[in-house]
Parts: structure tokens; sequence; C-alpha cells
């Protein structure tokens, strides 16, 4: 392997901007490849971050030798097969969220990677959110006494990409979108501890015009140690991305805003934004981020990543955690869908975690 690791990038669109930004960030890693199916799309995202090379084959792009490790931002549905056709070439693998479009996928992605050897990686860059990381510190180091209720909540007016209002392609909605931050955030907090239980509340509220999806969701974890975590989730929310976490234990209590705090209280007609703040309308009232995909924590994520890759660590987030965030989801939904609360071990019957709501 070349000093610096080569990073593929697949796809061209929203989350591989935010991508390429924090890539370049890291010393010891070098985008050689992007590539997007679409005719055009690899070649311009290529010109504007000076990648050498762009492909609108998959197979180009894992063919070539300078590509050491490959960043899946397609949508949900083709996770899986791009997952397992980088692992038969050899190329470590990290996946954005959610994991996969059921439990039977993501099993099959784990077993490509075991069996080709190479790292799969879960990208939840919660972890790295410098706000978030110095919370679960305060955790760790005792300051906050024995952790009791998490909570974490992300809202904004709507997903970034098209895909993600189509069920059939994502899988779900808001839940699947952004609860799945939530959920890897409280067990990475609560030190991996199982899940006991899931109760859910989800509706289709204001986007029903677009999405068959939740676009308003209530989960609520219960741990085996007696934490528990609930997650607030949003698609209807105006004026910007709201993303924020509390932790309240027995000797004390922390809260932590990721936007608010570290930001630019802006007033626009027109609308602001770049990046994570694209996730919403801006018009009118906002918090405008300096450094946002630092703040946000992407590239300590890839540092971590490529670090993994270069002296053959174990990540932090691994393909497994991206397995249970996945049966957490699919409780999630059937507990929606049945208006009861769900036990861990769950086993889905349905092949997408929105139909066992819609039933």
């Amino acid at each position: 392997m070349s000093k610096k690791v080569g990073v593929g990038l697949i796809g061209s669109q929203f989350i591989a901007t935010i991508h390429a930004e924090a890539i370049s960030r890291v010393a010891n890693a070098r985008l050689v490849a992007v590539m997007s199916p679409t005719p055009g799309n690899a070649r311009d995202f290529a010109k504007k971050h000076n990648i050498p090379n762009h492909f609108t084959n998959l197979e180009d792009l894992l063919a070539l030798d300078e590509v050491d490790m490959v960043v899946v931002g397609a949508p949900n549905n083709l996770h899986c097969e791009i997952t397992c056709r980088a692992a038969g070439a050899g190329k470590h693998v990290v996946v954005e969220k959610p994991f996969a479009m059921n439990l039977e996928e993501a099993d099959r992605m784990i077993a490509a990677c075991k069996k080709a050897g190479v790292k799969l990686m879960y990208a939840e860059e919660l972890c790295f959110t410098p706000k978030y990381v110095r919370l679960k510190a305060l955790l760790d180091e005792g300051a906050l006494g024995r952790p009791v209720l998490l909570k974490q909540s992300e809202k904004h007016d709507g997903p970034h990409a098209d895909h993600f209002w189509d069920v059939e392609r994502s899988g779900g909605g808001v839940t699947m979108d952004m609860g799945c931050h939530a959920i890897q955030f409280f067990r990475w907090l609560n030190g991996n501890n199982p899940v006991k239980s899931v109760y859910a509340q989800m509706n289709t509220s204001v986007h029903t015009d677009k999405t068959k999806g939740d676009d308003n969701a209530l989960i609520i974890l219960e741990f085996d140690n007696g934490v528990v975590g609930l997650a607030e989730e949003s698609w209807t929310k105006l004026g910007g991305m709201d993303d924020r976490a509390e932790i309240h234990g027995s000797e004390g209590v922390a809260y932590a805003d990721v936007l608010q705090g570290n930001s630019i209280q802006t007033y626009s007609s027109k609308g602001v934004g770049y990046a994570v703040e694209k996730a919403g309308n801006t018009v009118g009232w906002s918090f405008t981020m300096y450094e946002e995909v630092w703040n946000y924590g992407f590239p300590q994520e890839f540092e971590h990543f490529v670090d993994c890759v270069l002296n053959d660590k174990q990540p932090l987030v691994t393909g497994e955690d991206g397995r249970a965030v996945l049966e957490i989801i699919y409780a999630a939904y059937e507990s929606a869908g049945t208006g009861r609360k769900v036990y861990l071990p769950f086993t889905p019957t349905a092949d997408k975690p929105y139909k066992l709501w819609k039933k």
C-alpha cells in the first residue's frame, strides 16, 4: 500500500461533497478517483475537487490500483451491491448511513468484507463530532455520575437527495435517514450496552405529497443496564438544521448543541448554506456555521478510518455496529406499526423497514 491511502468516492452529490472536503484535510489520504453512473457528474465533480480520475462504471474505479479504500455515498438500495463488489476487488469500504436496506444485506456485506480480509467501516460522524466527543468525555470521566437518560434530536425540513423520499430506494423515512444517527450515538455513549426494547411513534404529517415514509418520529430505546435513550427526528422543521443532545446522569446533566454556540445568527431573504446546512431551507433566520465540516466531525472521522487502514486497527464504528443500528430501526418501525414495545433481538418479516409500519 502507498504511504498515503488512496480513496475512491462512489457518488457525486450532497454527501460526496462533504466526503471530498473532509478527506482533503486528512494528511495520510489522497483522493484518487470518483465514480457516478450519471454522465458528466463524476467528470464535473473531479474537476471541482482536483481528483485525477473519474468514471461512470464501478468496475473501472475498482480496477484502479491506486484506490485502497472506497467511500460509498450512493443511495441506500445500492450499498450492499457496491460493498460486496468493492470487497471482492480487495478494497477497504466505508459505508454511509444507513448501513443497508435490511439485515440480510447487512450480513452479506459483513461476510464479504471478512472473506476478502478488508475493513468495513460504518460512517457515523456523531461519534467524531467535537461537541459530542466532549459530551461523552464528561460522562466517561464520571462528571455526570451514572447515565440515566440520553437524548438526541436532528431536525430540518426534508432530505437533501430525492432518493430519500422514495421508500423503495431508501427503506424508510426520517427514522431511516436520521434516526440511525441517534441510535448509534446512544450505543456509543452507553458503551455498546445491548438494547433491550424499542418503542416508537411515527407519522407523515407534512410531506404526504412526496413520500410514504415517516417525516416525524419519536423513538425510545431501553438498554439492558437501565439507561433510556430518546430520539426526536423530523423532516418538518423550518429554518435550517437543528442538532442537539443531552445526557442526564445521577450526578449531573450536560447539554450540547452542534449549531448554536459556534454559529452566526443569520437572516437572509435568499437563504444561505453549504454542506449540512443545505439539508434545510435557510430563508429567514438560521444558524450559519463556520468550519462546518470540521464541526460535524467528518475530517476526524476519515482521519480515524484512514489510520485504521494504514495501521490495521479496529474502527470505532464497524459494520456490525451498522447492522445493530439497522435491527433497532426495524424494531422502531414494527413498534410504530403495532403500537407496542418491541423487544430485541428482533427478526424482521419485511425486506424494507417502512413495510412494518405501513402494513
